[in-house]
């Protein structure tokens, strides 16, 4: 296990819309303190967007930019066959929506030690692998 670090995509928001400036503030740090150890998923990559442009916090345009430019600056795991199986057995184990298993499976085969979530159980420790911390 390294220790890459994992964002749940409600830190990228805070970091994007800067609406709740003490959130954005501290998701910065985490990001300029960490920058060669994020690993960051397609399948965040996707929810931003869609946060990003739906929810009209920016322009499609300005999202496009915004994920090119995280695309460019962090290792992207994508989400494949073994993301998602694993993505079922924690779903089983340890009671987590699919989509937070998912996120929890990409950061385990990403080989990351954290995954920072407000929308998680502070704390857990997962498969005795991976920690899940709430950044606030």
């Amino acid at each position: 296990m390294s220790n890459n670090i994992f964002l749940d995509t409600n830190l990228w928001i805070y970091l994007y819309t800067k609406n709740l400036p003490k959130k954005y503030q501290k998701i910065a740090e985490i990001i300029k303190n960490n920058s060669l150890l994020l690993l960051i998923s397609t399948q965040v990559l996707g929810e931003l967007f869609y946060v990003l442009s739906r929810k009209r916090f920016t322009s499609k345009t300005d999202a496009i930019t915004i994920l090119s430019d995280l695309i460019n600056t962090f290792t992207v795991q994508a989400i494949n066959t073994a993301e998602v199986i694993q993505a079922l057995e924690i779903n089983t184990k340890y009671n987590y929506s699919y989509w937070d298993s998912l996120i929890i499976a990409t950061a385990l085969l990403g080989k990351c030690s954290i995954i920072y979530s407000e929308d998680m159980q502070h704390n857990q420790l997962i498969d005795n692998k991976i920690r899940i911390l709430n950044p606030f």
